[in-house]
């Protein structure tokens, strides 16, 4: 007997909310939202999302993705321009479209100089999201001389090379 009172009390509620003033209880919007999603899996808004569409879709809206190319260029230097080559350079910055390689003598810079075109090839075809240029490749740091807070101002040592 309680639970026909429960359902008339309940009843008049929803009817006077929908009738009244238009409002309607948070259920019933759930309930209405749900029902125009679908409940089956397979209807439509309940489509089946792999795990790589969602690392994509994650990555693009923190804007990761070019960040991802940049180290994965950085991690596989050594099939850009070989194992030989790659022992003896590494990237070392991404300016822009601009790489800077870091070259361990000037000799391999200018060697690496006279095939910045291949190695701008091979690098579209192993990174194609990757947009580079131009190449840039240095030798190694020049020593500093300058040792010590009181280090006088000048030319430095010109005798070292003989």
């Amino acid at each position: 007997m309680p639970n026909i009172f429960f359902e008339v009390a309940d009843g008049f509620f929803k009817s006077f909310l929908a009738n009244s003033h238009g409002m309607k209880s948070k259920d019933q919007k759930r309930r209405e939202k749900n029902r125009t999603r679908g409940t089956q899996p397979f209807d439509p808004g309940r489509d089946l999302v792999t795990a790589s569409q969602s690392l994509e879709q994650l990555f693009g809206e923190f804007n990761w993705t070019a960040d991802l190319e940049k180290a994965s260029l950085f991690a596989d230097w050594d099939q850009v321009v070989g194992p030989e080559s790659a022992n003896a350079s590494f990237p070392e910055e991404l300016k822009g479209t601009q790489l800077i390689v870091r070259c361990k003598s000037t000799a391999w810079a200018t060697q690496m100089r006279l095939l910045e075109s291949h190695v701008l090839e091979k690098l579209a075809d192993v990174h194609p999201k990757l947009v580079v240029d131009e190449i840039m490749f240095i030798g190694p740091n020049a020593p500093s001389w300058k040792k010590g807070p009181r280090s006088v101002p000048g030319r430095g040592p010109r005798d070292t090379y003989g």
